[in-house]
């Protein structure tokens, strides 16, 4: 599917160019145009939107104006007269800064500059939408995504475990034993009755110990075998 873009500005003239320009662009797909910001900002509200051509010069609402009253803001390409915006237009992160008239290779330019923006944050979201998580309660009323590349180790306390993250340490009312049973067996390893830790985390074995973060924990005898086994990709030593 193409880019979703529209248009906001209040030349017919200039509007006639862009809509010539985006309908020799096959990959682009134009919603609407408006001739006031103000109608522009209720569309994108309701509608999803990946590309804003955007004058500055309008009544009732500038275009720098509408820029910062945008919340979840659409990638934006100013279409202006006027130079002298283009230092608050970029502050304001816009993609790029075309000036009428506009000629058609630079529009194309822009475009792609869209393109490649578009094609980087969709594979953005999709590495981020692979990663596994969980969701651990963390009060009453709270449930808190923890993806599991980010544990490092879960304590043991007693009924409740600690859980070490990159962003933060979580107690959670639960057992490690409960817990451990809930993480995927081929990330995660049981170390001790007091720790159970992510095998991807571990910097260092020596002796009874491993080392994550520059923090050491001992492993359980009866853990022992099994752990270094896993950890070193060696057979399992008979008992």
């Amino acid at each position: 599917m193409g880019l979703r873009c529209i248009v906001i500005d209040d030349e017919p003239l200039a509007v006639n160019v862009l809509k010539n320009y985006i309908a020799q662009t096959k990959e682009l797909e134009l919603l609407e145009t408006f001739s006031n910001a103000l109608d522009g900002m209720t569309f994108l509200r309701d509608n999803e939107t990946d590309l804003v051509f955007l004058d500055i010069n309008m009544p009732v609402l500038d275009g720098l104006s509408f820029l910062k009253a945008l919340n979840n803001k659409p990638m934006v390409i100013v279409t202006t007269a006027y130079e002298e915006y283009a230092v608050k237009s970029f502050e304001l992160e816009v993609l790029d800064y075309l000036v009428k008239p506009i000629p058609f290779h630079r529009f194309v330019m822009a475009v792609n500059k869209a393109f490649r923006m578009h094609s980087a944050l969709q594979k953005t979201e999709a590495d981020h939408a692979e990663r596994r998580h969980i969701f651990i309660k963390i009060d009453k009323k709270k449930m808190k995504k923890i993806y599991l590349d980010e544990i490092t180790v879960v304590e043991s306390l007693k009924d409740y475990i600690k859980i070490n993250t990159y962003s933060g340490k979580y107690i959670v009312h639960q057992t490690l034993s409960s817990f451990t049973d809930d993480l995927p067996a081929d990330r995660f390893i049981r170390i001790h009755r007091s720790y159970t830790v992510s095998l991807d985390k571990i910097e260092a074995l020596e002796g009874n110990s491993i080392e994550i973060g520059g923090v050491r924990y001992t492993i359980g005898r009866s853990y022992f075998n099994e752990v270094r086994s896993r950890i070193l990709n060696e057979p399992l030593e008979d008992e």
